[in-house]
């Protein structure tokens, strides 16, 4: 199952850092990390689906450098979500 609106709005819901955030770092990586576990259930079902799995990669790519940056410029922000969203460093 995608993410739903529900999901969604759960997840802005628990980063947001004000009450009109829906775009900071921490957002935008914890929407990454459900479509990228979405998207590792699909492919263990579906083991030829090459397309996906270029996406599934630039997902964590782009995970990746968000997360790159949150540790630049905020390291405690950056250690609070890998723990929270229980990330692999």
């Amino acid at each position: 199952m995608m993410l739903t609106q529900e999901r969604k709005k759960e997840l802005i819901g628990t980063y947001q850092r004000g009450t009109s955030d829906t775009g900071s770092a921490e957002i935008q990586i914890a929407l990454l990390s459900g479509r990228i576990t979405y998207l590792t259930q699909h492919l263990k079902q579906h083991r030829k689906d090459f397309a996906s799995r270029r996406g599934l990669l630039m997902m964590v790519s782009r995970r990746r450098r968000l997360l790159d940056y949150l540790k630049r410029t905020a390291p405690q922000r950056y250690l609070d979500i890998i723990q929270s969203l229980d990330i692999r460093k």
